[in-house]
């Protein structure tokens, strides 16, 4: 599977089967974290084990509680923090999503009972629920590339594909408040328009968009 199929096979799930993940699974999962980890500068973890995570009532109600496993999103806190969070971590969630596992961005979770280890200076940001979902979740109402895009004239095959896939990346509760801004020069801006998560959402919207445009050249 590419990142390209990833990004579109990929949707939130919600619900999981009760069943462990592969320990061959597990252990490339730790190895492509380590490797994000050095990239981004953060602290990932993996958790086999995601305990009583999800215990919280609205996580039980979402289903949540049912996720066998969860990575901790964390890292040192810094005004780049929640960017590279939603950068990298999807960067994961897309190669998660490979090895034929599910998942989903939960900004709603116990951070005392997820276990991760948080050194001094460093927060912990979001999680990452991870398992063999029952279902494989469903798409998501998504904006037009005109909602989003803030260009003059002409716009390059590469900079559209880019925003196809970035309208396909997940932000939370669906809100999709973000410009891509295509400058003179053919320089990108992303540009954040508030709301929750709106950074981790950002990050997530970049690395959508990077997959997009740099597929999209020919060989």
């Amino acid at each position: 599977m590419s990142e390209i199929d990833a990004i579109k096979e990929r949707h939130s799930v919600r619900n999981y089967e009760a069943k462990k993940i592969e320990a061959d699974k597990v252990e490339k999962i730790r190895a492509k974290i380590e490797e994000l980890n050095k990239e981004g500068n953060l602290h990932l973890q993996f958790m086999v084990d995601a305990g009583k995570t999800y215990n919280k009532l609205f996580n039980k109600v979402a289903g949540l509680g049912s996720a066998p496993s969860v990575i901790a999103c964390v890292g040192i806190d810094d005004e780049t923090l929640e960017q590279r969070v939603g950068y990298y971590g999807e960067k994961l969630v897309l190669f998660i999503q490979e090895l034929g596992l599910n998942t989903c961005w939960a900004g709603t979770f116990n951070q005392k009972n997820i276990g991760a280890e948080v050194g001094d200076g460093e927060k912990l940001v979001i999680s990452i629920a991870v398992g063999y979902g029952k279902d494989k979740g469903k798409p998501h109402k998504s904006k037009s590339p005109e909602q989003v895009i803030e260009a003059k004239g002409d716009r390059p095959y590469w900079f559209n594909k880019g925003v196809d896939m970035a309208l396909l990346a997940p932000t939370a509760i669906n809100q999709q408040k973000f410009t891509i801004r295509l400058n003179e020069d053919e320089s990108v801006d992303f540009v954040d328009k508030g709301g929750i998560f709106s950074q981790v959402d950002l990050g997530i919207v970049r690395c959508h968009f990077e997959i997009g445009a740099e597929k999209s050249f020919p060989i």
